[in-house]
């Protein structure tokens, strides 16, 4: 692929028809909510032998919690719920320990019932959303000062790199939303830990995106296109994009390979934190290369679509003499 900038338009549109339907599935449906954010119960079963995960939800089932059954080591099993009662808590502890207890070993099958309150749920969201901000915010600053090239200017590499960044938020988020409340599956659930693989997918597409801004501003300082034409320019800038493809890849693909393997024989309480991971990355790498340098490009060129052309010809003389 030579000629990444050339064709921008069709990268742009193919971000779009991934953002979009997650976009109407947030505003039309919203996401499917861990406890972590909604609050409820939080139930580890030590089941017997003989008994399955299928059993345990099916005895859960029956309280209509809206209940979700998680695999977890030993012959045991993760179960959340929304808010109890105290006498249904009291009458779901008994019925689990009556149907699968003993535990393997003695004991009662239920070992820990953990209770999330509305009030530390909220604070959950409040704080997640402050961590994404902050980091937004700190990337947009460093960002400004650390690329500062003449004729292009100061505020573009940042702006472009953070709209590249709410692009994979957009694509992780809508891809949760559409899993979580359209086909209603548990791996789709936003807990702690998607709001932890998202702050990740955050800094990895961000630190890709800087390799390929940095190669972008020492070729501009080599060959001058930044007070060239936008043809010169864009010139440069898929020189440098083209330049970066390879490592930008390889170093993707190594981190996708263990995610796979992940995300396939991990237990089943962390696999949406595996898929979180996956999703970001591949989105990650996509905007890096196919977004955000491209978005440098088209901004110059509207930038320059504004000036009147008595006072390009001017710069382009100032930057040949």
């Amino acid at each position: 692929m030579k000629d990444v900038i050339g064709r921008r338009n069709w990268f742009f549109l193919l971000s779009l028809c991934i953002i979009v339907p997650g976009m109407i599935s947030m505003a039309l449906f919203g996401f499917r909510l861990g406890i972590s954010f909604t609050g409820g119960d939080r139930i580890t079963v030590h089941y017997k032998n003989g008994a399955t995960l299928t059993d345990v939800q099916k005895e859960m089932d029956r309280y209509n919690a809206g209940a979700v059954v998680q695999s977890a080591a030993g012959q045991r099993a993760v179960i959340t719920t929304r808010p109890l009662a105290q006498t249904v808590d009291t009458q779901v502890r008994d019925d689990l320990n009556a149907k699968f207890g003993p535990a393997p070993g003695g004991g009662s099958a239920v070992e820990t019932f953990d209770t999330v309150g509305g009030q530390i749920a909220s604070q959950q969201v409040y704080t997640a959303g402050v961590l994404i901000l902050i980091a937004s915010s700190l990337i947009v600053v460093y960002l400004a000062l650390r690329f500062s090239v003449p004729g292009v200017g100061r505020w573009k590499f940042a702006v472009s790199a953070i709209i590249a960044l709410l692009h994979d938020v957009f694509v992780l988020t809508g891809i949760f939303s559409i899993l979580g409340k359209v086909f209603n599956l548990a791996i789709g659930e936003i807990d702690t830990l998607f709001v932890t693989a998202a702050l990740t997918v955050v800094g990895f597409s961000v630190h890709d995106t800087i390799v390929i801004f940095d190669r972008i501003r020492e070729n501009l300082r080599l060959g001058g296109g930044a007070r060239q034409g936008s043809a010169a320019f864009a010139q440069v800038v898929n020189l440098s994009v083209v330049q970066s493809l390879s490592r930008s890849l390889n170093t993707s693909m190594t981190v996708i390979f263990v995610l796979l393997a992940l995300l396939l024989i991990a237990p089943v309480s962390i696999k949406g934190f595996a898929l979180a991971l996956l999703i970001g990355i591949i989105s990650g790498t996509y905007s890096s290369i196919f977004n955000a340098s491209p978005l440098l490009v088209a901004w110059r060129d509207w930038e320059m679509s504004r000036t009147p052309p008595r006072v390009r010809g001017q710069a382009r003389v100032a930057a040949a003499r």
